[in-house]
């Protein structure tokens, strides 16, 4: 890692019970779980080691046993093979997300690579093994880095087809019972996509969800007897629903339309429950249908917060997932249908913290410019105040804040400044109009949200307005970045993580299978310069005040290190405090335990300087 600025450490003296890293002393996992085909283990990735590698656990609890032993590789997707004895899985190195494939002995043993091209992305299918464990299902860009392909490769006798190519962004889904079809999808946007079924005799695919303007289609699992698949849409409605496609007379059927999105489904394959969750407000609601009676079962709930990851058991009476709450960071859990028990078979959270001394979010609803009421969590410090507060902004943009445990956002908290994480415009969760009001708008009607954030905090009486921090990565960078250049007088200290500085460079430099998107999404790069530098925090750059600390990973693929390199040296020009770190061995985020320990040690420490002091 190269460095380079003033020290971060507070001049204040410590003010919460507990040091930086015990609220960062939790182990983190990748979003992906697998059973073996008995139920008996499940297989998962978590950065345990200091970074994220593959491990094997029983179902029932019991010792983790680390599977890779990676050191600069991340293992990110990971698939069970039909017979036991092998596990598939995806991993990338620095984070540069040219992930390439591996098999491992599920008992232990070395890796083995299926795929060596540095340059290429492969991406497993939801469900990539065939029945008979012969053949894998994935995509990839390689014969034209533009354009994401469904390729079909048999283990011992290499690629076999690629029924989906050309033109598009394809991926692979899940192979329907009796091995004979696949689903895959075609991802167009955010908001629009369809699905394709493949079949595999003829070599035939042809797209069953056709229709007109933007809607989402995403395929899930297939029925047991292969009638069909679920799938998940907004196709005539604001919000996701589940529906089943019959594929024998080629129409769909609702399954379930609440006002909110339906967030993940799975179905069990032998046939006797259908398991989805529901995005309420940001937070996750179960529910398990048994599909003999159609009766929801009486399950307990989990505890409050966010689930991802639901996956059956292959015998269908167990069911996985990861848990995420307030106060507790993510663990995995498995319920077992039969006696309606949950079993928590991850214990990460090292750090010794009371969880009574943990804040748990408000969910707050501010006015904005155009009359919206835009939802936030709001964390307040405990005590009377002034407080300084932090806007914590999220990445994406198409993608949500949720009451989900955040070490450093509780660290903040334990030390007197709280925090405003929003849900601007743009945001995910709230139906796709609300999502798409960020298309070709970065840096227009949300940069007004930002302001009405900053507006409300100043009007809360425990707020000391003076003190008002910003941060954010990714999208949530270039929110930190736009904030601070062009609504400079709300902002004591900022801090960026890979956020665009340039809307033009930044378009025209992401990975060659995003390009097609960008002129719907941000703007064209091309014929579009005026407009986008208009919105580029770049443009403004001689109105920034306020502090700055920018992070950058060095490999990053979608925000390249120039998006940082440009604004820096801009900021360094004219003497504005500026503290640059850049981590060479990371991408887009932090693969590696030690670099976002540091990372965020040092943005807390920053906040603590210019927030804490007088």
């Amino acid at each position: 890692m190269t460095a380079s600025s003033s020290k971060s450490e507070s001049s204040s003296p410590p003010r919460g019970r507990y040091v930086f890293d015990q609220f960062a002393a939790a182990r983190r996992y990748q979003p992906t779980l697998a059973f073996s085909p008995d139920g008996s283990q499940v297989a998962y990735s978590t950065n345990s080691s200091g970074q994220f590698n593959l491990w094997r656990q029983s179902s029932a609890g019991g010792y983790p046993h680390q599977l890779t032993s990676f050191e600069d590789q991340t293992v990110r997707e990971i698939a069970w093979s039909p017979d036991g004895e092998t596990i598939l899985f995806a991993a990338d190195r620095d984070g540069d997300e040219f992930h390439q494939l591996y098999l491992i002995p599920a008992r232990g043993g070395w890796p083995r690579a299926l795929t060596d091209a540095p340059t290429v992305q492969h991406h497993l299918a939801a469900a990539p093994w065939s029945p008979d464990g012969r053949t894998i299902a994935y995509a990839a860009n390689d014969r034209e880095p533009a354009d994401e392909d469904v390729v079909l490769r048999d283990l011992v006798g290499g690629e076999v087809g690629r029924p989906l190519a050309g033109g598009a962004n394809y991926g692979a889904n899940a192979w329907s019972p009796d091995g004979k079809r696949l689903t895959a999808y075609e991802y167009r946007s955010n908001t629009d996509g369809d699905v394709h079924v493949v079949s595999l005799d003829g070599g035939s695919s042809r797209a069953v969800t056709t229709h007109e303007g933007d809607a989402k289609f995403w395929p899930g699992p297939w029925a047991a007897d292969g009638s069909g698949f679920y799938l998940l849409t907004d196709h005539g409605r604001d919000f996701l629903g589940l529906a089943f496609h019959d594929l024998a007379i080629d129409e769909r059927r609702w399954v379930e339309t609440p006002e909110w999105d339906v967030e993940e489904v799975a179905a069990s394959r032998d046939g006797r429950f259908l398991a989805w969750t529901v995005n309420e407000d940001g937070s996750s609601r179960l529910h398990v249908r048994s599909l003999a009676t159609g009766a929801l079962l009486p399950l307990p709930q989990p505890p409050e917060g966010v689930i991802s990851g639901l996956t059956f058991s292959p015998q269908g009476g167990r069911l996985g997932l990861r848990l995420a709450q307030p106060t507790h960071p993510t663990e995995i859990f498995v319920l077992d249908l039969d006696e309606g028990s949950w079993n928590q078979l991850t214990h990460g959270f090292l750090g010794g913290i009371d969880e009574a001394d943990l804040v748990r979010p408000e969910l707050v609803r501010y006015p904005t410019f155009d009359g919206r009421r835009i939802p936030a969590f709001l964390y307040r410090p405990r005590g009377d105040g002034p407080f300084p507060v932090v806007l914590s902004i999220h990445g994406g943009p198409e993608w949500q804040e949720r009451p989900t445990y955040e070490g450093l956002t509780q660290y903040l908290l334990d030390r007197g400044i709280g925090v405003l994480a929003p849900n601007v415009r743009g945001s995910t969760g709230y139906g796709k109009a609300y999502q798409s009001l960020i298309h070709r708008d970065w840096g227009g009607g949300d940069l007004h949200d930002f302001e009405a954030a900053a507006q409300y905090l100043q009007g809360l009486d425990w707020v000391d307005p003076a003190r008002l921090g910003v941060f954010g990565g990714s999208y949530g960078g270039f929110a930190t970045l736009s904030c601070v250049s062009r609504l400079p007088d709300y902002w004591k200290a900022a801090v960026d993580i890979v956020g665009p500085s340039n809307l033009v460079t930044f378009a025209k430099a992401v990975p060659p299978s995003w390009r097609r998107l960008m002129a719907k999404w941000v703007g064209d790069p091309e014929t579009e310069v005026a407009f986008l530098m208009e919105r580029s925090p770049i443009s403004h750059v001689d109105r920034i005040t306020a502090p700055l600390f920018v992070i950058q990973g060095a490999q990053d693929p979608r925000v390249v290190k120039g998006e940082s390199d440009q604004i820096v040296a801009r900021l360094r020009e004219r003497g504005v405090p500026v503290r640059y770190d850049v981590y060479e061995d990371e991408g887009h985020g932090f693969t590696r335990r030690a670099n976002e320990l540091k990372a965020l040690r040092d943005a807390a420490g920053f906040f603590e300087e210019h927030l804490l002091t007088e």
